[in-house]
């Protein structure tokens, strides 16, 4: 049986959760990952409200939709961020408080483990997320970057999330860091040293999304075949790279949709991403979870671009063969 094919419904949240659930049905999606925030998956609601979670599941039943994740990465990023003024306007009101940056990320840190209790309790075993990073702006190394600053960033990403990691595995709960610019680990080599400072704990993973990697020149299927056991959930996004002599791949402090940046996120299949190759490196190392389309194109109208996606997967999926293709010819 092909994977299931569900909606992530992040770039969504302005509309309401009972209006995304009937369109994601609509289009032909068999699931959503729910984001939490908007209404589509409330943390303080699903622990405190009895019938939250049940009435919530009833609701995705009725679209014939299942949820096999959930996803914060809003509050995630304010966990290891230097939070300032941007983080006000993505994270709920009751974290962002006083907006005293150490109360803010006191409080992030809170949420992420309710976050897992709620998960827990909504029968998911996955959630999707950002962890924030103090040492991204470290990232080209001028004035020179003592290599004790690096690594005190990753030692504060330990120190912050260890203690929510053991939230998770008390709750059967796994974490699954997108890696993304912005982020503790935003590489294939930065993924790595973010595993080995918690010490490779079970409960930490990757969300694997081939858009962020593709336009920083990595390979995408090179990322899943160092970390086959690691790959927790798939987001399905694409990229596409333009560099013309005049765009640069930093992008120029240009927003997303603008035509003078060197890259940017297009609908699945019309970026420079192979998920031919994907596909077929996920049938390798065995990951049979869903494929969740993070949609993001600045040039596209999304409802026709979300119904455009499912079909584009609907198509591309497939299982791993059993047998050799010629095992007829075999004595």
């Amino acid at each position: 049986m092909a994977r299931l094919i569900t909606l992530f419904t992040g770039q969504w949240a302005d509309l309401p959760i009972q209006d995304m659930a009937r369109k994601a049905s609509d289009f032909g999606y068999q699931g959503l990952e729910l984001a939490c925030w908007g209404d589509h998956f409330e943390v303080d609601k699903a622990l405190n409200d009895p019938n939250y979670t049940t009435e919530k599941r009833d609701l995705l039943e009725r679209h014939d939709l299942q949820c096999r994740a959930i996803s914060n990465h809003l509050v995630g990023q304010a966990v290891c961020d230097p939070v300032d003024e941007r983080h006000r306007a993505i994270v709920p009101s009751h974290v962002w408080g006083d907006g005293n940056p150490a109360g803010v990320s006191e409080r992030a840190i809170e949420e992420m483990k309710n976050t897992a209790r709620a998960a827990q309790k909504f029968g998911v075993e996955v959630v999707n997320g950002f962890t924030g990073s103090s040492i991204w702006h470290l990232n080209y190394s001028f004035p020179p970057v003592p290599e004790s600053m690096i690594q005190a960033g990753f030692q504060q990403f330990a120190d912050r999330w260890n203690p929510i990691l053991d939230v998770f595995g008390e709750c059967g709960v796994k974490f699954a860091l997108e890696v993304h610019p912005t982020e503790i680990a935003f590489d294939l080599y930065t993924a790595k040293q973010a595993l080995e400072a918690i010490d490779y704990r079970p409960e930490f993973g990757f969300n694997f999304d081939p858009s962020h990697l593709l336009w920083q020149g990595i390979e995408p299927v090179e990322f899943l075949r160092e970390f086959p056991d690691r790959i927790f959930h798939v987001h399905v996004k694409d990229a596409i790279v333009t560099l013309n002599g005049k765009t640069g791949i930093l992008a120029s402090h240009l927003n997303f949709g603008d035509p003078r940046r060197g890259w940017d996120f297009r609908s699945p299949g019309r970026g420079g991403v192979n998920f031919e190759e994907i596909i077929r490196t996920l049938n390798q190392i065995g990951y049979d979870g869903p494929l969740s389309v993070e949609w993001e194109d600045s040039g596209m109208d999304r409802e026709h671009g979300a119904q455009e996606a499912v079909e584009f997967l609907k198509g591309l999926d497939f299982e791993a063969s059993k047998v050799q293709f010629d095992a007829a010819f075999s004595d």
